[in-house]
């Protein structure tokens, strides 16, 4: 050891510092990994951003570890995410049945249940595609109602409309926003918002930036909750939308809700 140092010109305690600096690095590398995989085993897909947000604490307690520092793992790991996009269609716009104006342009929400926004995914099964009705709450972004739904019948958004509504504590004006398709805009369904005395509210000419939220909740729910896997049947897939839907409520935090969690600024503001 003692001529090796001095082949390259260092000397044996500066050879060990740097072993032991190694192994510091290495240790503390390995306690950030198990950190990120604790957080994504509940949440798979969850981007580098959000995950600095939730572990800062943790991070700095260990070495003060930065963003980019935790990037850099991430990247050294394979565990970057890359997004995905889903461009298959469900909505049918062209029917009979009447077609509602947009009531959101311009409008700035200040409250929870102020307005529902709707929309309909697919997932994937061994035996052919099951279909994901969701209600969020826009300014909470809350699912405040879902349907998993063998066809793309009106009867499963019928579903999702009933266990929003119950979840409904106060009586002030409520808007539910959807684009225009057939299921939101058959007579039943505009039946049970009117009897609710919920105003409805519908995308005209960009049904994608008209209905953006709605869609991007689908996207989040896929994309990192691993709900675009195919499943082997129905019941596997509902057990899965359950959970994903708890977690998205529960612990999933939004640079838009300054990092707050859905269930926190719903329950809190609606307090």
């Amino acid at each position: 050891m003692t001529r090796s140092c001095a082949y390259f010109g260092i000397s044996r305690s500066g050879y060990y510092a740097s072993c032991k600096g190694k192994e510091k690095v290495a240790l503390e590398e390995a306690i950030v990994l198990d950190l990120v995989h604790e957080v994504r085993h509940i949440m798979p897909r969850i981007g580098g951003k959000k995950l600095y947000s939730m572990l800062r604490q943790d991070l700095h307690s260990i070495a003060k570890i930065g963003r980019d520092k935790l990037f850099d793992i991430l990247r050294k790991n394979n565990l970057l995410v890359e997004r995905k996009k889903d461009y298959t269609r469900t909505t049918d716009s062209y029917h009979r049945f009447y077609a509602y104006k947009n009531l959101l342009y311009d409008k700035t929400l200040t409250r929870p249940n102020e307005c529902y926004v709707s929309d309909i995914t697919y997932l994937r099964t061994d035996n052919g595609f099951v279909y994901l009705f969701l209600i969020t709450d826009a300014y909470s972004r809350k699912i405040v109602g879902w349907c998993l739904s063998r066809s793309l019948a009106i009867e499963g958004g019928l579903t999702a409309l009933n266990m929003a509504l119950r979840q409904r504590k106060d009586s002030f004006s409520l808007i539910h926003h959807s684009d225009r398709g057939i299921q939101y805009c058959a007579n039943d369904y505009v039946k049970k918002l009117t009897k609710h005395k919920v105003d409805i509210s519908m995308t005209e000419e960009n049904h994608c930036y008209e209905n953006a939220l709605a869609e991007r909740v689908n996207g989040i729910l896929k994309d990192e909750f691993l709900l675009d896997s195919t499943f082997k049947n129905y019941d596997q897939t509902l057990r899965a939308v359950k959970q994903a839907v708890k977690t998205y409520n529960e612990l999933r935090p939004h640079w838009s809700l300054d990092l707050k969690t859905p269930n926190e600024v719903h329950l809190k503001k609606a307090a």
